[in-house]
């Protein structure tokens, strides 16, 4: 059985035909995705298809119209923000989403939920040692890559069930994009699962266990990687 469809164990994350949009247009119609635990799920898709608005509705930013949103055994459809990260979720968004006027230390501590009590710093700089060198420095001075790393850390600080990952590569050189994905797989291999929105088909097929495509706010296939990959369809929808 593949990642994203599970395998009879409780998934991270489930979908149930949501629809979602802004003011009176929908964006999202009848979407059902699952992140199976422990594995890194990719949606693809042109732009406008609703990636970021399934990222937005799952992290509660944005509510669903229609549908239920599962977060483990949990259903979050009418949580709020703080609530779904109370349950594990935590976004990673489009842009970075750090406070650059601020230091990367304090970044961190901001980074880390109340609730959380064994986060610690050392272990995000075990993780990204680069940041164990910054940590007095403004974070808006950082290079792109290692502002990415910066947000990239909530990942490790929220103590996540769930990362939603939203375009992590953009505007980074592709031999930062290799550390990023490394740091990926590692955030999985310790029982993490992962949403990821990625601009590189090729590399996020090569990432994921399993994929969903969508295009104009509608799953137009889905599979593992190796069968959406190779799908003649997927062509009109990742070029």
């Amino acid at each position: 059985m593949t990642a994203g469809s599970g395998n009879g164990a409780e998934a991270a994350l489930a979908l149930h035909d949501v629809t979602a949009g802004y003011g009176e247009a929908d964006v999202l119609h009848g979407i059902n995705i699952t992140v199976a635990q422990r594995s890194i799920v990719t949606l693809l898709g042109p732009n406008g298809a609703g990636k970021t608005t399934v990222m937005r509705v799952v992290s509660g930013m944005l509510k669903a119209t229609r549908g239920r949103v599962l977060v483990g055994s949990q259903d979050v459809t009418s949580r709020s923000p703080q609530q779904r990260s109370r349950r594990g979720v935590c976004l990673i968004p489009e842009g970075r989403g750090i406070f650059r006027s601020l230091s990367v230390r304090d970044n961190l501590e901001l980074f880390t939920p109340s609730w959380v009590r064994d986060a610690s710093i050392e272990r995000v700089v075990e993780i990204f040692p680069i940041l164990g060198q910054r940590l007095g420095q403004t974070a808006g001075t950082l290079s792109g890559g290692e502002q990415q790393m910066l947000a990239l850390a909530r990942a490790v600080l929220c103590e996540p069930s769930i990362v939603l990952v939203d375009e992590v590569s953009m505007g980074l050189a592709p031999k930062l994009v290799d550390q990023i994905f490394e740091i990926l797989v590692a955030i999985a291999a310790e029982g993490v699962s992962v949403l990821l929105v990625e601009q590189y088909v090729s590399r996020a097929l090569e990432l994921a266990d399993y994929a969903y495509v969508l295009g104009r706010g509608e799953i137009v296939l889905e599979g593992t990687t190796d069968e959406v990959r190779y799908a003649d369809v997927a062509s009109r929808y990742l070029a």
